[in-house]
């Protein structure tokens, strides 16, 4: 499974970030996408190997408070969606 992720992020742009942000209703400024963007391809195995060290309140002056609600809904969202799989 860590091979298919880590292919996956190795593609992974600005645009699929920005889509998939817009898709779930966030509308990213130039400066919270390229900070998603760089946090995400930085921190992503991290993540993954210890996903509760991930202290999204740490970020919470790099986005707009509606982004923020926004992004920490589709954190836990996620969280549980997946968190059978990591």
């Amino acid at each position: 499974m860590f091979n298919i992720i880590e292919r996956f992020m190795n593609k992974l742009t600005r645009e699929d970030v920005n889509n998939f942000a817009i898709k779930n209703n966030v509308s990213l400024s130039p400066e919270e996408l390229d900070f998603t963007y760089t946090f995400v391809k930085k921190n992503w195995q991290n993540i993954l190997a210890n996903p509760n060290s991930l202290n999204v309140e740490r970020y919470q002056n790099m986005y707009t408070p509606e982004n923020f609600f926004k992004i920490k809904k589709l954190i836990r969202e996620y969280s549980i969606k997946y968190k059978n799989y990591l």
